[in-house]
């Protein structure tokens, strides 16, 4: 999804994105309010983020803000998760492959992410899944680096 995409959703959300000159993230939600870090130079870079923040409404309650307690960082990684799934998920790795991206960087312009956030992605579904995923006649594997196969019927 593109970062117009995710406005829309966020906006069909009843959330409210507003670009404010943030310190020390790329991203906050408070309520039904969004912030994303006005200075953020792309499109792309901003559509993470908000990914992101968009997970934060859907799987966190409360304040987070404190990373040193436990139940917090698995508020901000389940976030990140459904940032991933949205943007990214099993399925655009897989339309990646049948879109003919050979790499790291294909696969990211292709699915309109940062190569580090796609990066960060991949080694969180090889942490779920191992070694490979299937799905829909494709294996995707994680180790000992990313690729698809598309198995026979």
């Amino acid at each position: 999804m593109t970062y117009e995409e995710l406005l829309k959703e966020a906006d069909s959300l009843g959330l409210i994105v507003k670009e404010k000159p943030l310190q020390g993230t790329d991203g906050r939600i408070l309520n039904r309010r969004i912030a994303i870090r006005k200075d953020i130079p792309t499109q792309t870079e901003k559509s993470c983020v908000l990914a992101e923040e968009l997970g934060h409404h859907y799987t966190s309650s409360g304040d987070i803000l404190n990373q040193n307690i436990v139940t917090n960082r698995k508020q901000e990684f389940r976030a990140r998760v459904y940032g991933y799934n949205l943007l990214i998920g099993l399925r655009g790795i897989i339309q990646a492959y049948e879109a003919g991206c050979r790499n790291l960087y294909e696969m990211a312009e292709y699915l309109e992410v940062t190569e580090e956030y796609l990066k960060e992605a991949l080694e969180c579904y090889r942490k779920k899944h191992g070694v490979f995923a299937a799905l829909d006649n494709y294996a995707i594997y994680f180790e000992p680096t990313l690729g698809v196969m598309k198995l026979q019927n």
